[in-house]
């Protein structure tokens, strides 16, 4: 598989965490640090078996410092032997008091404006969209000092969709309109980027084939 990649050009894989207990008990997660749950690990385990045995490599490891997702990180990185680089960058987004709540009493608790703005706070002291896009531009930046070749993130769904938005020239709206990318998980997005000419290439989205009985 490396013999076919351009040495000159970025191949990225976005990859989001496996199951969380915030996942599992229905939270509201975003910077609440919670640990994997035994199916996370398990989701990690089979990804790494399947990238293992499909040959595939890379050149550096960038992982969230939150729990759930270095926990996948470290999986992954055992299993191909590379060492995991954490970047608070990629951390998830900041949903102030909302954080730790079950979803059903956050959108209780959650005092939404009549017209919902990309720059309002989420949960009254969280990052607005706009806060958040800004931190997914500076994660890209960031990233893209390190030497291109091959290089896996492992962070999660809301920062991913903001450096998914800052990869592909789309800014955030209101009333949260615009796209959205769906990563299950342990899903990842795949993605190369040429500096020669600054192009940025999708290959997959939401790529999960590790998964028992996925088709």
């Amino acid at each position: 598989m490396s013999s076919t990649l351009n040495p000159d050009n970025y191949h990225i894989t976005l990859l989001r965490h496996g199951e969380s207990v915030g996942n599992s008990e229905g939270r509201v997660q975003g910077q609440a640090d919670y640990p994997l749950t035994e199916t996370g690990r398990q989701q990690a385990h089979s990804l790494a078996e399947r990238w293992l045995a499909g040959g595939r490599s890379f050149d550096h490891i960038i992982s969230s410092p939150l729990i759930r997702a270095r926990e996948t990180a470290e999986i992954i990185a055992a299993s191909l032997d590379l060492p995991v680089e954490l970047d608070p960058l990629w951390v998830e987004r900041n949903y102030g008091v909302l954080s730790g709540l079950p979803v059903e009493e956050a959108f209780q608790n959650a005092r939404r404006p009549l017209y919902a703005l990309p720059y309002q706070p989420v949960g009254e002291t969280g990052e607005g969209l706009w806060e958040l896009y800004l931190r997914g531009c500076q994660a890209v930046q960031h990233l893209l000092r390190h030497p291109a070749g091959r290089c896996l993130v492992v962070s999660h769904g809301g920062i991913l969709n903001m450096a998914l938005y800052a990869m592909l020239g789309i800014a955030p709206q209101a009333e949260l309109r615009g796209a959205r990318f769906l990563f299950l998980n342990t899903a990842y997005a795949t993605l190369t980027y040429s500096p020669a000419d600054h192009i940025w290439r999708v290959i997959g989205i939401n790529e999960r084939s590790h998964w028992e009985g996925y088709d």
